[in-house]
């Protein structure tokens, strides 16, 4: 540290000016360099600086300002995207109730469907049993009347002879006879 302190102090006299050389004391021939280059740069890089800082500036305010537009649309383009979203939602979710209450109604209107045929159904199948019913009996009563008349009759031919024969067709024809007259 001293040596720095004796360099400046030496800077205010100057040897003679006889005796030229080179001053060996990098600290103090350092400072005095990058003294005058600063100086020299300041003064004459002042303009060009302030220039180019300047052009910067610009540019950035520029890309600032381009940022800031470009937000602004994005903004807007977003809160598009929102409406549109929640009127596709709202679509959907009307959508969504139409489809369940349709198939509901469906629904209703298949039960109801198949009801009325499992009725209809019930009903053409105790007709058919009561049809069936009605002819089985039928058939029993013709088997039986006919079995009753041969055994009628049988009983008749054997029991009946000619005389009481003639006599109880001539009674019926009696009889008929009357009825119609």
């Amino acid at each position: 540290m001293k040596n720095v302190t004796d360099s400046f102090v030496s800077l205010g006299h100057w040897p003679s000016a006889g005796s030229f050389g080179f001053n060996t004391d990098i600290l103090a021939t350092n400072l005095i360099n990058l003294s005058v280059v600063l100086g020299v740069l300041v003064f004459f890089g002042k303009g060009v600086l302030s220039d180019l800082l300047d052009n910067r500036k610009q540019r950035i305010l520029n890309t600032i300002r381009n940022s800031e537009e470009l937000r602004g649309g994005a903004i807007e383009q977003l809160e598009k995207a929102r409406t549109r979203l929640r009127k596709v939602q709202m679509e959907a979710d009307q959508f969504r109730v139409n489809g369940y209450s349709e198939i509901e109604r469906e629904r209703f209107n298949f039960i109801n469907s198949t009801s009325k045929t499992l009725k209809q159904l019930e009903n053409y199948k105790n007709e058919t049993i009561h049809f069936e019913q009605q002819r089985a009996i039928n058939q029993v009563r013709q088997r039986v009347f006919q079995q009753a008349l041969q055994g009628a009759l049988g009983t008749l031919s054997s029991c009946l002879n000619n005389e009481l024969h003639l006599r109880t067709i001539r009674a019926n024809i009696g009889i008929l006879g009357a009825i119609t007259d």
